[in-house]
């Protein structure tokens, strides 16, 4: 887990010892946001977590503000209890992933794959199962498909299927028969995926996914959570602070960075842990969620969804009604800024994972990387109005950004770099 400090803001009177020797411990720490005399020392706390990096403190009466104020992933109670953050619980899922694929690593006895028998496939079935995903991909996600095509056949198929069925839990509710779909529908979509995972698979792109299983260490929680990200998009249309919004990004975004892991492949000569490969990997799509987030506000409003911190929007002056209005103001922009910031932060921890990718791997990963990060740069040249104008990156851009993403895919890992300092 990433370490916890304590750092200046609400008050916090029933914080408890054992709270506090957690704060102590922490390894990393803003020196920006640290007391450095008495006076500060008198002010009141908060928990913050560094894995989103610190963005500074709130200045005390009469200061000038150093930097945007801190939003903490541990929930804390008004009596002082600490609450399991999600941040924490996405973790968790992090560990057991990394787990599975560390015993996967190790030198096992021979075990019969599973392999899909209940469909009645026809003769090259798998072949033609594995061929129909790579065209959806290439028809939906045509630089990713590019990028796929540097990898081994066997791990560009298995990439392949994993967003075939991402794809397809995406359309229950954002395609075109999401308003008839039901948490019932849902429902059955996990008993199909259950059997998946059982080597039963419905359909022939299921049995894609079904085969590319039996061959990886792929387990099925991240499946699951994005199905429940699904079921929330059904319930929720407004998030009341980032600690909420976290795990509706971890939920359809960031379990498909801990499905692929395991297909895409660590560098043999990477020194970097597990974990952190993992942690990485969710990062990215986080960042890619948020930016999706950001890029679609008023789209989103249209359907009356508000995907952003509502806490924050307060903070900032900002309501609802300002959302649905859709008036670039000096507040909504000072509001941007600040989730911007967010968002390149994921980014940026996700940017030394992908280097400790297995080569072949690593191209379309810094490809989705630098483009959707790009939109970001986009947002910024609308005069962030992401209200009527659609952002996107035009072709020249993208085409300029491919042989960027293959150049960082040459370089060795960072652990390695690190470590010959």
């Amino acid at each position: 887990m990433a370490a916890i400090t304590l750092l200046r803001s609400a008050s916090l009177p029933g914080l408890s010892d054992a709270l506090a020797r957690d704060a102590a411990a922490v390894q990393h720490v803003c020196s920006s946001c640290l007391p450095s005399n008495n006076k500060e020392k008198k002010r009141r706390w908060i928990l913050c977590s560094l894995k989103y990096a610190c963005l500074g403190v709130d200045p005390a009466p009469g200061e000038i503000a150093r930097t945007s104020p801190v939003y903490s992933s541990l929930t804390v109670t008004p009596a002082g209890e600490a609450v399991i953050s999600s941040e924490q619980k996405v973790y968790d899922v992090v560990l057991k992933q990394a787990a599975l694929l560390k015993r996967h690593l190790r030198p096992q006895p021979h075990t019969i794959p599973i392999v899909p028998k209940d469909l009645d496939l026809p003769r090259n079935g798998l072949k033609q199962a594995y061929h129909r995903c790579g065209e959806i991909c290439e028809e939906y996600a045509k630089t990713f498909y590019l990028g796929t095509m540097l990898m081994t056949e066997d791990r560009r198929r298995a990439i392949w299927a994993i967003y075939v069925w991402c794809r397809r839990t995406d359309e229950l509710v954002d395609g075109p028969n999401a308003s008839h779909i039901t948490p019932s529908a849902l429902d059955r979509w996990e008993k199909r995926l259950d059997d998946l995972f059982t080597g039963r698979p419905y359909d022939m792109l299921d049995a894609a996914l079904s085969d590319t299983i039996s061959k990886s260490p792929i387990d099925i929680q991240p499946f699951r959570d994005m199905i429940e990200g699904m079921r929330s998009d059904l319930r929720k249309t407004r998030y009341k602070n980032f600690d909420e919004l976290y795990m509706y990004c971890y939920y359809v975004a960031g379990t498909v960075g801990l499905m692929s892991v395991p297909v895409m492949g660590i560098a043999p000569e990477s020194k970097a842990t597990t974990e952190s490969v993992y942690s990485a990997a969710l990062a990215l799509g986080i960042a890619n969620q948020l930016t999706n987030i950001l890029r679609d506000v008023g789209e989103d409003a249209r359907r009356g969804r508000i995907y952003l911190p509502q806490d924050e929007l307060a903070e900032a002056g900002l309501s609802d009604e300002d959302i649905f209005n859709g008036v670039v103001t000096n507040k909504w922009r000072s509001f941007m800024k600040r989730q911007i910031k967010r968002a390149r932060m994921f980014f940026e921890e996700a940017e030394r994972g992908v280097t400790e990718l297995s080569q072949a791997s690593r191209w379309p990963v810094w490809a989705s990387l630098l483009l959707y990060r790009q939109i970001l740069d986009e947002i910024e040249a609308n005069d962030y109005n992401n209200f009527t104008k659609r952002t996107y990156v035009g072709k020249a851009k993208k085409l300029l950004a491919l042989p960027v993403a293959y150049g960082r895919s040459l370089l060795m890992p960072y652990s390695l770099r690190n470590s010959q300092k």
